[in-house]
């Protein structure tokens, strides 16, 4: 009896997998187009023909699954071309939302552009009068190395070295203006840039001019 009933279970479990194979045999069946148009099914699929699509045949002829054609290289360009342009979005509204959170109205930007110019100009006024004090100190160095010079004495190194240092303290502090100039020039350009997406994101125009008339408060 237990003989039979292995039997019967191997014989089954044999029948259960030759269905199985013939039902995938049956199921991997392909519908395309080939280079000639014409509609082939076929249990196998040319290489080349994958690229234009297919149809997945089940048993019963049905389709079960379709695959799409491969892109093209323009399909390409076009969907890379659409997600930059979908990052970029992204990346505006970012900073759309930054933007917003600094300021409510054109205005306050305006305003606060005016005070940080206002800030770096007076540090450049700061420089300028530092200027004119080494400035000062060094036409009294030269004209004490002028005076011993026309006397016909030598110029002590001291004064030499002063001279020098007195003229690299005024080359540095005008290139710190020159730096500070550039900065203002930078800062207001993308104030200005600032302003303007404000007035396009609030739909408010800005009543207070680029540069500042006087004081702004």
């Amino acid at each position: 009896m237990a003989n039979r009933l292995t039997a019967f279970s191997a014989r089954a479990c044999a029948s259960a997998l030759i269905l199985g194979m013939a039902t995938h045999a049956a199921a991997n069946m392909y519908r395309y187009t080939d280079e000639n148009g014409q509609v082939v099914i076929s249990s196998t699929i040319p290489q080349e023909a994958t690229k234009r699509g297919y149809d997945i045949l089940g048993n019963n002829g049905r389709v079960i699954e379709t695959i799409p054609p491969a892109p093209t290289k323009e399909e390409i360009a076009a969907r890379e071309a659409e997600k930059q342009r979908q990052k970029e979005l992204a990346e505006q509204r970012e900073k759309d939302r930054q933007l917003l959170k600094r300021f409510s109205h054109p205005d306050q930007a305006v305003k606060a552009m005016h005070r940080k110019i206002r800030e770096l100009e007076g540090l450049i006024q700061l420089k300028k009068g530092n200027i004119s004090v080494i400035s000062s100190q060094l036409d009294s160095e030269q004209s004490r190395a002028a005076d011993m010079e026309r006397a016909g004495r030598d110029i002590p190194e001291s004064i030499l070295e002063k001279i020098r240092r007195l003229e690299s303290q005024i080359r540095d502090i005008e290139r710190e203006i020159a730096s500070q100039t550039q900065e203002i020039k930078a800062l207001q350009k993308a104030f200005e840039a600032d302003i303007e997406r404000l007035e396009e994101v609030t739909d408010e125009a800005r009543t207070l001019p680029f540069e500042p008339a006087g004081e702004t408060n």
